[in-house]
C-alpha cells in the first residue's frame, strides 16, 4: 500500500521528526563538556626527512581530523585533554599511532616520520560497505577506493566521473563533455541511476530524472578527500536506488585543509563537425578554496569557488534528410551495413547556431561552450568532546550541456542547483538534514521536438544514525532512520497539470548487525524498510559471512536485495514523442469501406479528433513497480605480499520488474482508441476499431500506431507511448584487480571485468539488452617520486549492442589511452598535464551521444 502524499497524514514521520530532533536537542549540551587542548606536530617522510603534504591526521575516537599543509605541518586545536592516540594516515604510507596526552594549557607536540609502504590492504580503512569505518580487508561488500593521484588528475577535466575509469566493474559511458553514466554491473542506460551517488551523504540526484548531473558538482574532484565504490546491491543501507552500487564522495573540513589553493588551467580538443571540419577546442578552468580556523580553534571555514568553460563534442543533428546522425557516426561505425545508423531529425539547432527552417542546414554558429560557475561555503563547530557541527550551502550554475534521454537529445540552457547541508557528527552517530534544489532559469530543450522543458525542484531529507558495540566489542549495531521529500513543478512542460507541482514523500529504518563469531570469522546480518507515496512497502535484507584466516587475506559471501523507484518522467511524463501523423488517409479509405454509411453522421476531417494531425505522445504510467535484484556474492581479497595486492569478486544477480522502454499499448490507463460518440451502434463502433487496428499493424511504417492509438484524459486521439514492468534477467560476472609495487616509485595496476546474462522474459516490443561489454580491462602504470609523478593508462571496452529510448545500435569497441604528470617546482607550486585519449582513437560510448575525441589539458596550482 503506497503512502498518502500528506507527511502530516503518517504518524510515523511525525515520530521520526521528534525523535531525530530530541536527539539533537538533548546531546547540545554534551558536546560542551569537557576541557579542550592543541596538537601540533610535523609529518616527514623516513629517510630524506621530506615533508609530506595532505597526511590525514585523526584523534582516535573522536571525529577529529586535520590534515598536513605544504610544509608537512599539521595544528588541531580544541582537542579533547588526556591521554589519546594520534593515528597518521596515507595512502601509500604505513599507517603511525602515536600515543600522547593533550594537555588543557600549552600546546601538545605530536611528530610522525611516515615510511613508505606498497598499498596493501590491511592497512585501509573503508566506510561505504557498513556506514562506519571498517578494515578494508574485513569489508562485507566489494569496493574501490580511488588514489589520490586519480582524483587530483581528473580535477583539471571538470570531469569526476573519470576518476573511477580504473576501478574493477565500472561502465563509464560519456556523451558531450560532462554527462556520463556510471554504472555497475549491467544494465545501463542513457540516463543511469543504478549507482547512488552521495556527497558527504547528500544524494546528488536530480529530482525529476532520478540521474546525475555531474557538471553541477560545487567542488572539484581534486578537492575530495576520499572517493569510495561500494559494488552490487545496497539498499538494506541506503535504501532506494543503491541497485547495483554507492559512490561515496567525501569533501575535507576545514581543518583537513587550513590555507589556500588556486588553480589555474586549461587545454585544447577539437570538436568536429558533421561535414569534417574542426572548430574551436578551448578549455578555461580556475579553482580557488581557501580555509582556516578562528576563535582558538572553535569554528573552522572552508570556501571554495570556480569556473570551467570548455567546447563540448555534441554537433546539431538538424538535416531536413535526416542523416546528421549517419554523418556524425559514419567514420566511427566499422560496419555500416551490419550495424546500421538510423535516420534521426532534430528540430532545434544546438545554442550558439541557427538552421533552415526548410532544409534543417545550419547556417550560422558553432555549439556555445558547456559552463560551470560554482561556490560553496562551508562551517564547522568543533565541540569540546570531538563532535562536529557542519553547516554548508552551495550552489552551481550549469550551462548549455546536452543529455541523451528516453526522448532524444535534452539541451539545458541555464540551470542552477543550489542546496544547503546541516550535520552533527561524532564517533557514535551523526544526524544530518539537507535540500537540494534544481531552477531551470532559461528553458531546457528537447532537441527533437524544440519544446520547452522546466523544471523547479526541491529534495528534503533528514536522517539520523547511532552505532553501539556490546558484548565487550565483538558485536556492533547501526541503526537509522530517514526521512525525505520531494516537490516538483515541470509547469506543465513535462506533466500534465493534473500530476505536476506535487510533493511526495518517502520514509526509511534500518538496522546492522554485525558479530564475531570466532577470531576468524564474522557475521553481518541488516534490513531496512522504505514506505513511500509513490511506492508500496520494500523489505530489503542483507547477510554476510566474512572468513579472515589472518590479517591479509578474507573471503566473504554476501546476499542482498535492492530495489529502484521509478524516477517522476517514468511515473508521469507527458510531452511530444514525435511528429504529428496525417491519417487523412486512413479515414477516407474507412470511409471508402463497408464502413462508410456508419461514418455518415462523423464530420470528415474528425473520425480520428483532427485527422491531419494526429500527435504522438511519451507518457508516463502511475502504475509502475519498483525494479528489483538479488544478489549473491563471493569475494576474495589479500595482500599476496607487501608488493602484490590482489581482489576478486563474483556474482549472480536475479533482476524483475524493469521499467521498460518507451512502448505502445502497454499502458493499462490508454486502452486503444475507441469509435468517436456520433456512432452509437456498438456493433459499428467495434467494426470500426478492429478495422482500423487492422489497417495499422498490417503496414511495418504504422505498426507502432496500431499497438499506441489510442484517446486521452480529454478524449482526443493520440498515438501513445509509455512504460511498463516487465522481465525477468539472471546476469553473472566476475571482477578482478590487482596491484604490484615494483619499487619504492614504481607501480603497476590492472582490472578485468566480464559480465553475461540471460532473458527469461521481457516485454513484447522491449529491447532488454544490458548495455554492457561482456569484458572490459584496464592497464595502469604510475610512478611517483620526490617531485615527479606521472602515469599512464590504457582502458579496453569490447564492443556491445544498445538500446534505450529512441536510439538503438552498436557502441563499437575502443582502446583509449591517457597520461597525467605533475611537478612540485617547490612546496607552493605544481605544475600538471593530463592527456584523454591520446591517440585520438574518436569514439561514442552512448548511443545517440556525442563522438569523443582526443583532449589535452594543463595549468598550475599554487598553495599557501
Amino acid at each position: 500500500m503506497r503512502l498518502p502524499t500528506s507527511l502530516l497524514a503518517s504518524t510515523r514521520a511525525g515520530s521520526l521528526l521528534v525523535a531525530l530532533g530530541g536527539l539533537f536537542l538533548t546531546a547540545i549540551p554534551a558536546a560542551a563538556q569537557g576541557g579542550t587542548g592543541t596538537v601540533r606536530g610535523t609529518v616527514t617522510q623516513s629517510g630524506n626527512n621530506q615533508p609530506l603534504v595532505g597526511v590525514l591526521v585523526t584523534v582516535e575516537g573522536t571525529s577529529i581530523k586535520a590534515s598536513t599543509n605544504t610544509r608537512g605541518q599539521y595544528t588541531i586545536e580544541r582537542a579533547p585533554t588526556g591521554p589519546h592516540t594520534i593515528v597518521f594516515r596515507w595512502l601509500g604510507y604505513r599507517p603511525l599511532s602515536v600515543q600522547t596526552t593533550i594537555a588543557a594549557s600549552g600546546v601538545t607536540t605530536a611528530d610522525a616520520v611516515l615510511e613508505q609502504l606498497p598499498i596493501q590492504l590491511s592497512e585501509l580503512m573503508v566506510t561505504g560497505a557498513s556506514k562506519v569505518p571498517e578494515r578494508a580487508v574485513e569489508a562485507p561488500a566489494a569496493f574501490a577506493i580511488v588514489p589520490p593521484r586519480v582524483m587530483q588528475a581528473a580535477g583539471i577535466t571538470g570531469q569526476a566521473p573519470l576518476a573511477l575509469r580504473e576501478v574493477p566493474g565500472v561502465d563509464l559511458a560519456q556523451s558531450g563533455m560532462n554527462d556520463f553514466n556510471v554504472n555497475a554491473r549491467g544494465f545501463n542506460s542513457s540516463l543511469n541511476r543504478r549507482v547512488l551517488v552521495l556527497q558527504d551523504g547528500r544524494d546528488l540526484a536530480i529530482a525529476f530524472l532520478g540521474s546525475q548531473e555531474w557538471n553541477a558538482l560545487a567542488v572539484p574532484t581534486d578537492e575530495f578527500s576520499k572517493m569510495e565504490l561500494v559494488r552490487g546491491p545496497g539498499s538494506a543501507l541506503y535504501g532506494a536506488n543503491a541497485f547495483f552500487g554507492v559512490l561515496n564522495i567525501t569533501t575535507p573540513s576545514a581543518r583537513e585543509v587550513v590555507g589556500t589553493k588556486v588553480t589555474l588551467g586549461g587545454g585544447f580538443q577539437k570538436p568536429t563537425r558533421n561535414d569534417g571540419t574542426t572548430y574551436g577546442g578551448s578549455t578555461m578552468r580556475f579553482d580557488f578554496r581557501h580555509a582556516g580556523t578562528v576563535s582558538q580553534g572553535r569554528f573552522g571555514y572552508r570556501v571554495n569557488a570556480g569556473f570551467n568553460q570548455a567546447d563540448a563534442w555534441s554537433q546539431p543533428r538538424t538535416s531536413a534528410d535526416g542523416r546528421d546522425l549517419k554523418r556524425e557516426y559514419g567514420d566511427v561505425v566499422e560496419d555500416s551495413v551490419a550495424h546500421p545508423i538510423p535516420v534521426n531529425r532534430e528540430l532545434r539547432a544546438l545554442n550558439g547556431q541557427t538552421a533552415n527552417l526548410a532544409t534543417g542546414v545550419i547556417t550560422g554558429g558553432d555549439p556555445d561552450p558547456v559552463k560551470n560557475f560554482y561556490g560553496a561555503a562551508r562551517v564547522d563547530y568543533y565541540a569540546n568532546n570531538g563532535s562536529v557541527v557542519t553547516a554548508e550551502v552551495g550552489s552551481a550554475d550549469v550551462r548549455n550541456e546536452i543529455f541523451v534521454t528516453g526522448i532524444g537529445r535534452v539541451q539545458v540552457t541555464k540551470a542552477l542547483r543550489p542546496y544547503a547541508r546541516l550535520g552533527w557528527a561524532s564517533e557514535r552517530f551523526n544526524v544530518m538534514a539537507y535540500w537540494n534544489g534544481r531552477r531551470t532559469r532559461k528553458p531546457q530543450y528537447a532537441l527533437a521536438s524544440n519544446r520547452e522543458l522546466k523544471e523547479t525542484s526541491d529534495i528534503f531529507h533528514i536522517e539520523g544514525q547511532e552505532i553501539r558495540s556490546f558484548n565487550s566489542d565483538k558485536g556492533r549495531v547501526v541503526y537509522g532512520m530517514s526521512i525525505r521529500n520531494y516537490q516538483v513543478n515541470t509547469k506543465s512542460t513535462l506533466m500534465l497539470a493534473a500530476n505536476d507541482d506535487r510533493s511526495d514523500y518517502y520514509y526509511g529504518a534500518f538496522a546492522q548487525v554485525d558479530y564475531q563469531l570466532h577470531d576468524k570469522l564474522r557475521a553481518v546480518v541488516a534490513t531496512r524498510v522504505d514506505l513511500g507515496s509513490l511506492i508500496d512497502p520494500q523489505l530489503s535484507p542483507k547477510a554476510a559471512l566474512v572468513f579472515s584466516p589472518n590479517d591479509a587475506n578474507s573471503i566473504r559471501f554476501t546476499v542482498n536485495r535492492a530495489f529502484q523507484m521509478p524516477n517522476y518522467s517514468e511515473f508521469y511524463l507527458r510531452a511530444p514523442a514525435g511528429a504529428p501523423v496525417d491519417f487523412r488517409a486512413l479515414e477516407a479509405g474507412m470511409r471508402a469501406s463497408a464502413l462508410g454509411p456508419a461514418l455518415a453522421t462523423v464530420p470528415n476531417g474528425t473520425l480520428f479528433t483532427n485527422s491531419a494531425v494526429v500527435p504522438v505522445f511519451a507518457s508516463g504510467n502511475a502504475k509502475l513497480n519498483v525494479e528489483t535484484t538479488l544478489g549473491f556474492e563471493l569475494g576474495y581479497r589479500a595482500d599476496l605480499s607487501r608488493s602484490v595486492y590482489l581482489t576478486v569478486d563474483g556474482y549472480v544477480n536475479r533482476i524483475r520488474n524493469f521499467v521498460t522502454d518507451l512502448l505502445p499499448g502497454v499502458n493499462p490507463a490508454f486502452p486503444f482508441w475507441t469509435a468517436p460518440s456520433q456512432m452509437t451502434v456498438a456493433a459499428q463502433r467495434t467494426a470500426l476499431q478492429d478495422a482500423v487496428k487492422a489497417q495499422l499493424l498490417a503496414s511495418p511504417a504504422t505498426a507502432l500506431a496500431g499497438r499506441g492509438l489510442t484517446r486521452t484524459e480529454d478524449g482526443r486521439t493520440a498515438i501513445l507511448v509509455s512504460y511498463t514492468n516487465a522481465g525477468k534477467v539472471t546476469q553473472w560476472g566476475l571482477e578482478a584487480g590487482a596491484g604490484w609495487q615494483m619499487n619504492k616509485s614504481l607501480r603497476g595496476d590492472a582490472t578485468l571485468t566480464v559480465f553475461d546474462y540471460n532473458v527469461k522474459d521481457a516485454a513484447v516490443g522491449d529491447s532488454l539488452l544490458a548495455n554492457t561489454p561482456s569484458a572490459k580491462g584496464t592497464l595502469s602504470l604510475s610512478y611517483a617520486g620526490d617531485r615527479l609523478s606521472a602515469s599512464g593508462n590504457v582502458r579496453l571496452v569490447k564492443g556491445y549492442s544498445w538500446a534505450a529510448g529512441v536510439f538503438n545500435g552498436y557502441i563499437e569497441p575502443s582502446t583509449t589511452f591517457n597520461l597525467d604528470a605533475g611537478y612540485d617546482l617547490n612546496t607552493n607550486f605544481k605544475v600538471f598535464v593530463t592527456a584523454q585519449n591520446v591517440f585520438d582513437a574518436r569514439r561514442f560510448e552512448v548511443y545517440g551521444g556525442s563522438v569523443n575525441g582526443r583532449r589535452i589539458l594543463g595549468g598550475v596550482t599554487t598553495r599557501f
